[in-house]
């Protein structure tokens, strides 16, 4: 079984939350009807990425079955595929930036929160405090914000766990270009398994941001990728090819536990 994906990428308005679910919604429309079933978009995309926006008043999580998700929650349904799309978040006692899951059915969850905070995010957000995959047509997914996605133990964990890929909703800064071009790649070829990067483009707020929308494959080449534009950067994931490559280059298996005392000589 094969399984077609969608890494998306859009120009989102600090603050305008309105805006920004509409534009994810016709990107996951532009995707399903090209036939993903599983679409994947940026960080921070449904409030836009902007340190006023995160220090003021945020989508609650009391909130995602009312009107103002109801045109994203219906592109998942009509395209009939599975929506990850990541806002900040109040939950009861926290402010978190988090990932919303839409299902076909129309159920939003939130099962994911960002790990690990950069740069202002750690003024207004708690850390996750789990990690966390989903399941898309019996295939595993592990789940990821931007900079969690620097760090090769939290890709791991979701090998570990199951996954066959990695998905990324980011948000990288002009100059960010270089690492962000490695860092996920890495995570493929770490662990053999694909990678569904979504990273936000344009201007939100006062930053500019660098897309490079792209999916990995295990070994860590791109098999679709966008550079600057809107548009959704497309291709098909076979498991057996992560069989394949996990038997062909076994760095996941063979990763020790521990590689004991150091000596100085």
């Amino acid at each position: 079984m094969t399984l077609l994906v969608a890494a998306a990428q859009g120009q989102s308005m600090a603050g305008d939350v309105a805006a920004n679910v509409a534009k994810a919604a016709a990107l996951v429309e532009l995707a399903a009807a090209q036939g993903a079933r599983l679409v994947v978009l940026p960080e921070a995309f449904l409030t836009g990425y902007a340190e006023a926006v995160f220090a003021g008043e945020v989508p609650s999580e009391d909130t995602l079955d009312d009107a103002w998700l109801a045109p994203l929650r219906n592109a998942a349904v009509e395209g009939d595929c599975v929506v990850v799309v990541s806002t900040p978040l109040q939950r009861e006692t926290a402010k978190t930036l988090s990932l919303l899951v839409i299902r076909p059915s129309g159920e939003v969850s939130a099962p994911y929160d960002k790990q690990h905070l950069s740069g202002y995010e750690q003024d207004h957000f708690t850390p996750g405090d789990h990690g966390a995959s989903i399941t898309v047509d019996d295939l595993d997914f592990g789940l990821s914000i931007c900079y969690d996605g620097c760090f090769p133990e939290h890709a791991r964990a979701a090998a570990d766990d199951g996954a066959i890929g990695y998905l990324n909703s980011a948000a990288y800064f002009t100059g960010g270009e270089h690492r962000r071009d490695l860092y996920y790649p890495a995570r493929a070829l770490d662990n053999g398994m694909y990678v569904v990067f979504a990273g936000l483009t344009g201007t939100c707020g006062p930053d500019d941001f660098i897309g490079g929308s792209a999916v990995f494959d295990p070994e860590g080449r791109p098999v679709a990728r966008l550079d600057t534009e809107e548009g959704i950067a497309l291709a098909e994931l076979d498991p057996a090819l992560v069989w394949e490559t996990r038997s062909a280059h076994p760095m996941h298996a063979d990763h020790r536990t521990s590689l004991g005392p150091r000596v100085r000589a």
